[in-house]
């Protein structure tokens, strides 16, 4: 690989992001049904671009709009079983994933942070949507990744999320309530002070 040509003006992390969102190779998309928000219809407006221009948005629910606990079981690449009710009554941190996603890689020294950060308080785990375990544990070693993923190359969590996270939305990172309820969720890379914002306001609020 060759040396980048230098540049005078620094790009911001911001311009890197979206850069790096154009280049990475993204998973085909699978038809959503239901009301679309802008990013759904983006990806399902059929105009050839292939992903979505996450940038970190975030969207954030009230109590009252939230819907039901997310009931998910899975085994992860080290074969931990999980089951998501058991995580009832602390915040949860799903984050949508895989190797070769640059913006997933840009963003993963800050979840691993933040995750140790928070410790015993939150939950976090992963949603590979591409890799076997061989390249997931391989990122996991890379970067130290202190919480395990589950994969979802079938896309049955994917399709169990899609009212959240477009199937074409990678990264993406969804946080739970402590009665496992969609409180928020952030569409592209997330911002660290974001997410620890996000994470703390679930650690306090009244539900």
């Amino acid at each position: 690989m060759t040396d980048p040509v230098p540049n005078p003006r620094p790009l911001s992390r911001r311009t890197m992001l979206r850069s790096l969102m154009v280049a990475a190779a993204v998973v085909p998309l699978a038809a959503c049904s239901g009301k679309e928000d802008a990013l759904t219809a983006q990806a399902n407006s059929g105009d050839g671009k292939n992903y979505i221009a996450g940038d970190g948005a975030v969207e954030e629910y009230e109590v009252s709009k939230r819907s039901e606990p997310v009931a998910i079981k899975a085994t992860t690449y080290h074969g931990t079983d999980i089951d998501f009710t058991q995580w009832q009554g602390k915040p949860v941190v799903m984050n949508f994933w895989y190797a070769a996603c640059a913006p997933c890689r840009i963003e993963a020294p800050d979840l691993k942070k933040i995750a140790e950060e928070f410790g015993e308080k939150v939950e976090f785990i992963g949603i590979n949507v591409r890799d076997e375990a061989e390249a997931a544990k391989a990122f996991e070693r890379t970067f130290d990744i202190p919480y395990e993923s589950v994969q979802d190359t079938d896309g049955a969590i994917q399709l169990a999320m899609t009212k959240y996270v477009p199937l074409q939305a990678v990264p993406s990172t969804l946080v739970l309530d402590r009665k496992g309820r969609v409180r928020a969720r952030v569409i592209g890379a997330v911002e660290p002070g974001t997410l620890k914002s996000l994470i703390s306001t679930a650690l306090t609020e009244e539900l």
